[in-house]
């Protein structure tokens, strides 16, 4: 049995992309996947989401796909991940699907039929198990969940060198990407494409900065 994990990474960020991350595999071969190390990637080192990596890599096919903060801040992230989801579902058509669940509950039975309407095309409907926590639940999501982080890491590294200057994770909750993005509001300049200007962090910086915060 054909199986496909499904995660992200960067959903939260206020900088760079969103990225999502697939793993497809036998479904025989999950238990090799935990003893290589799949799991949440958010309980890994840096260091040791590289090096699990590369040991994925021979068990099965994992990819990635970036979504840039223009596209987020023109459209609707839920749409955006969701549709990303349905790529690789179409993609690697695998009989069962585990995503890692974007969504509260209550809204996983929505969730699901909407990606059954984009798949029912396919000449065969794969099972759907959406979890939250399905990342450290199945060590196929764990492995999508890897690919995903790694991704978004060197999306941030390679940003980084870019502007010359660390911009940390991206996140609201990190001080060097809230004050290099302060930097750009106090001296009243253009956010760069990799900011997500319509993230509720940017209009709280902006009030810092009119005020003197």
């Amino acid at each position: 049995m054909r199986i496909l994990g499904l995660d992200e990474a960067g959903r939260g960020s206020v900088l760079g992309p969103l990225v999502i991350g697939a793993y497809c595999c036998e479904e025989a071969d999950q238990p090799g996947l935990r003893a290589v190390g799949a799991d949440d990637s958010k309980a890994l080192s840096a260091k040791k989401r590289v090096a699990i990596r590369e040991k994925l890599m021979p068990l099965g096919t994992g990819e990635t796909r970036r979504i840039g903060a223009p596209a987020i801040d023109q459209g609707n992230l839920n749409r955006l991940e969701e549709d990303a989801f349905v790529w690789f579902i179409l993609h690697f058509k695998p009989h069962r699907v585990y995503i890692d669940a974007p969504v509260h509950p209550r809204g996983i039975p929505n969730l699901v039929r909407r990606m059954k309407a984009e798949c029912q095309h396919l000449e065969v409907m794969p099972e759907f198990i959406v979890e939250p926590k399905a990342d450290s639940t199945y060590a196929v999501v764990g492995a999508a969940s890897i690919f995903a982080k790694v991704d978004r890491d060197a999306s941030m590294d390679i940003l980084s060198e870019l502007h010359g200057v660390p911009l940390g994770s991206g996140y609201p909750s990190d001080p060097r990407s809230r004050a290099w993005i302060k930097g750009f509001l106090d001296a009243d300049e253009p956010l760069p494409p990799c900011v997500r200007s319509r993230w509720g962090t940017i209009d709280n910086l902006r009030q810092q900065s009119l005020f003197g915060g």
